[in-house]
C-alpha cells in the first residue's frame, strides 16, 4: 500500500514570508558596478531626448521630401503644358475650341440644343402657387425652446411638427 498521498493533495499552497532585508542583503555591489550602473542611467537620460529629436527630424525630412517630389511632378506637368502652348497647331486648336475662332472663308455652325429629347434637363414645377401663413408664433416657440433646453435634465427627441398618434378605438363586444 502506498503511504504517500497523491501529488495534488500533498502540495498545498503555503505562503512563505520573504524577508526583504535578507534578500537585499544577499546582493553585493562593488564600487565598479555602482559606477557602471550610474553611467548607464546617465547615458539613458542623455540619449532618450536626443533619440526623440532624431526621430522627429527624420519624420520632417521625409515629409519635406514628399513635398519636393510632388512639387517636381507639378513643375514637370507645367513644363509639358508650356511646351504644348509653344506649338502653333495646339494654339490654333485651342482658339477654335474655346474662343470659336475661324479662318477666313470658313462657316461655323453652332448647335445650341444638341441633346436628345430624353436627356434634356427637366424644368422644375413650382412648389406651390399659394402662399400660406403659419398659425404659430415662431419667436415664442424659439424662446420656449431655448428655456426648456437650458432647464432640461435629460435629452428628449423633438416633438415639434410631429403629430400625436391617434388612440386606437377599443372594440365593443
Amino acid at each position: 500500500m502506498n503511504t504517500k498521498a497523491p501529488l495534488s493533495t500533498s502540495r498545498r499552497r503555503t505562503r512563505r514570508r520573504v524577508d526583504v532585508r535578507q534578500w537585499l542583503g544577499g546582493i553585493r555591489l562593488s564600487g565598479f558596478m555602482v559606477i557602471m550602473l550610474g553611467l548607464v542611467v546617465l547615458a539613458a537620460f542623455v540619449l532618450v531626448p536626443t533619440l526623440g529629436t532624431y526621430i522627429g527630424q527624420r519624420q520632417q525630412i521625409a515629409a519635406l521630401e514628399r513635398a519636393v517630389a510632388a512639387t517636381e511632378e507639378e513643375v514637370a506637368e507645367l513644363e509639358a503644358e508650356r511646351d504644348r502652348w509653344r506649338d502653333p497647331a495646339y494654339v490654333t486648336s485651342q482658339a477654335r475650341e474655346r474662343l470659336y475662332y475661324v479662318r477666313p472663308g470658313e462657316v461655323v455652325y453652332l448647335v445650341d440644343d444638341d441633346l436628345p429629347e430624353d436627356e434634356h434637363p427637366r424644368e422644375q414645377q413650382p412648389v406651390s402657387t399659394d402662399v400660406e401663413e403659419t398659425t404659430t408664433d415662431w419667436m415664442g416657440q424659439f424662446v420656449r425652446s431655448l428655456t426648456e433646453a437650458g432647464a432640461a435634465q435629460t435629452v428628449a427627441p423633438p416633438t415639434i411638427g410631429v403629430p400625436d398618434p391617434e388612440p386606437t378605438p377599443t372594440p365593443t363586444p
